[in-house]
């Protein structure tokens, strides 16, 4: 009897031992784990979820919602991964790792057991019980982490002022998105209710929040950027990535606000973002309307007082390229044959092909030919060409904005000369009577804020009543080379904002000197700015002399977006007119033609066309 008393205690003991490093405390309170590099023995846990490369176990919830009781087991070996099922509560030994890819030095590191042995099925088919998002917990809606430190947030200057790895502090998963993520890392979770925010990716990954609060929800469903209640720029981080399925089942294609069926999976950190692992594959169960609204703002040729314009970024126009008839088609029928076109992205007559071509009359004429083909309207055109390979895009193609105009309707001013790729454009005559140096011309085009990009096209016109309108058609500097916005670096690296914030002082220099000649110059900066608003550092220069076009005709907040990208329905796309033009009837729509696609292979462009309608005398 003693000695089942003895063996009896020896077990209690033993269990003790045993279960006293638990996954709560590999994960811990902070990013990374306390035990890291660290050997941790008889760890035990349910297994949650498996896949290729190994299989996620849950232990004892803890009364710390900063730690999660979630935790990933790496291992590749057929041997290992055959141990153990799915509900097999089990025990092992691993060394306590944080991984990282090495070639990606602004991801997150991933908290994981590596180098399992030992394990012990202690019992199988156990229940699992997942955490239901939404009900057992929120994720915040507007920041995503305490080092974004700034008057604009995650968009604040200078980038990558701090590390969330070499801080490693500990976690506020209540006040911040991406703490709340990490503080479920390798946790089972569900999310119900989901709702998709953009298009599926390359890798068939997209992107959704749950039955939870959100912010900046549309009229679409997708989440807009805007600002929080404190003026703070709000990213949306109450969003997760849906990746690869665990079963090796295959998401759906999706769109923005798209409903699906309840996704159950695990969290995880990979390629710069949050993600949830699905245990196998959603269903579509909504759709919406695949109709998109025409503009109502329409143009008349017999009132030479009020102006219609739209503003259109393209995609790589060439003249072979099967999405010409299609755009020629949203002129027509969505935008409604606006008196002139701000176009972004036309290419030369050869597109891609690199062979020295800089014109583009060939891709012009037959964009305008397609248009007249549908329409009783044939536009005119105006444009400088690029010197070869020097204005970035698509290798080849020499991208360049270019406007389209309705010569019944009004004309460049005469009197100057149409300028040349190096030729800057100045502002010459009396007070009240600006003119222009080189009409078209181009703002500052040697100012190596502008190298490898476009040189913003200011022009000078007329109406056959004799007012007149400046305008600027822009395409700034792409975001390539930008860190995620869950990445280590805080603020997010946003590249190129250096030169982009000098583009735009640029064409402020330009818009003041009009200004400085006629204070009530009507002017309309417009364009693929590849910048949101709310980055004001960007824009505070050409904010002081011009207004945003969206403000000015009162567009709900939530639908001043032309782009859709990872969580996000955002605006690179902007018009900005002078306050003659505001003090005036001001009228602006977004037509989500390519936004609201049913799918990312019916959409022709990545951005959508908007209209505006201003009266100029």
């Amino acid at each position: 009897m003693m000695n089942k008393i003895y063996s009896l205690l020896f077990f209690t003991s033993y269990l003790a031992v045993a279960s006293s490093t638990t996954i709560a405390d590999i994960q811990g309170t902070a990013w990374q784990s306390p035990l890291v590099g660290q050997t941790v023995n008889n760890v035990t846990g349910i297994v949650t979820a498996k896949g290729t490369s190994g299989f996620y176990i849950s232990g004892d919830k803890s009364d710390d919602i900063r730690a999660s009781n979630g935790l990933f087991v790496f291992s590749s070996s057929a041997t290992v991964l055959g141990k153990v099922t799915v509900g097999d509560a089990i025990s092992l030994t691993g060394r306590v790792t944080e991984f990282r890819s090495s070639t990606q030095p602004t991801f997150l590191f991933t908290t994981e057991l590596s180098s399992p042995t030992n394990i012990i099925v202690l019992s199988s088919n156990n229940t699992i019980t997942p955490v239901v998002l939404g009900k057992d917990r929120s994720p915040p809606t507007q920041k995503f982490s305490a080092l974004d430190v700034g008057p604009d947030g995650f968009l604040s200057v200078p980038n990558n002022s701090s590390s969330i790895e070499a801080i490693n502090a500990t976690l506020q998963p209540d006040l911040y998105g991406m703490d709340f993520w990490e503080s479920l890392e390798g946790q089972l979770v569900t999310i119900p209710k989901p709702t998709s925010t953009a298009f599926q990716n390359s890798f068939g990954e997209f992107w959704v929040y749950g039955d939870w609060p959100v912010t900046g929800k549309n009229s679409r469903g997708g989440l807009s950027i805007t600002f929080g209640p404190d003026g703070i720029p709000d990213g949306n981080p109450e969003t997760v990535i849906v990746g690869s399925p665990l079963d090796g089942t295959k998401n759906p294609k999706v769109a923005v606000g798209m409903g699906l069926t309840d996704i159950t999976g695990v969290i995880t950190y990979q390629f710069g973002f949050f993600y949830v692992l699905p245990l196998t594959a959603p269903q579509i169960i909504s759709t919406p309307s695949p109709d998109i609204p025409a503009t109502s703002l329409t143009s008349d040729i017999e009132d030479t007082c009020t102006i219609t314009f739209g503003d259109y970024n393209v995609e790589n126009m060439a003249p072979t390229s099967s999405h010409l008839p299609t755009v020629a088609s949203h002129i027509v029928n969505l935008l409604h044959l606006p008196d002139i076109m701000f176009i972004q992205e036309i290419q030369d007559n050869s597109g891609p092909k690199d062979d020295g071509t800089v014109e583009a009359n060939v891709t012009l004429s037959t964009l305008v030919a397609a248009i007249a083909k549908l329409s009783n309207v044939t536009y005119a055109f105006t444009q400088i060409s690029p010197i070869d390979g020097q204005d970035g895009g698509e290798p080849g193609g020499n991208i360049r904005q270019v406007y389209l105009y309705r010569p019944e309707k009004f004309s460049l001013v005469a009197g100057s000369p149409t300028g040349g790729s190096l030729d800057k454009v100045e502002v010459t005559g009396s007070f009240l009577k600006p003119k222009l140096s080189f009409n078209p011309g181009r703002i500052d085009p040697t100012n190596e804020a502008f190298n490898s990009s476009r040189k913003p096209l200011a022009a000078a016109w007329q109406t056959k009543s004799g007012a007149q309108l400046f305008t600027v058609n822009v395409h700034l500097s792409s975001k390539g080379g930008s860190s995620s916005t869950q990445g280590d670096p805080r603020p997010p690296v946003n590249s190129p904002i250096e030169a982009r914030t000098d583009q735009v002082k640029a064409v402020s220099t330009f818009v003041k000197s009009l200004l400085l000649k006629n204070p009530l110059a009507k002017i309309v900066v417009a364009g693929d700015f590849n910048e949101y608003l709310q980055t004001r550092s960007v824009y505070k220069s050409l904010t002081t002399v011009l207004s945003d076009i969206d403000e000015a005709a009162k567009t709900p907040i939530v639908e001043r977006y032309s782009y859709v990208f990872d969580q996000n329905s955002e605006q690179l796309d902007h018009a900005f007119i002078s306050l003659a033009l505001r003090l005036r009837k001001v009228e602006f729509e977004h037509i989500h033609v390519n936004n609201w696609s049913p799918s990312l292979a019916a959409r022709v462009s990545d951005h959508d066309p908007s209209v505006g309608r201003i009266r100029i005398c």
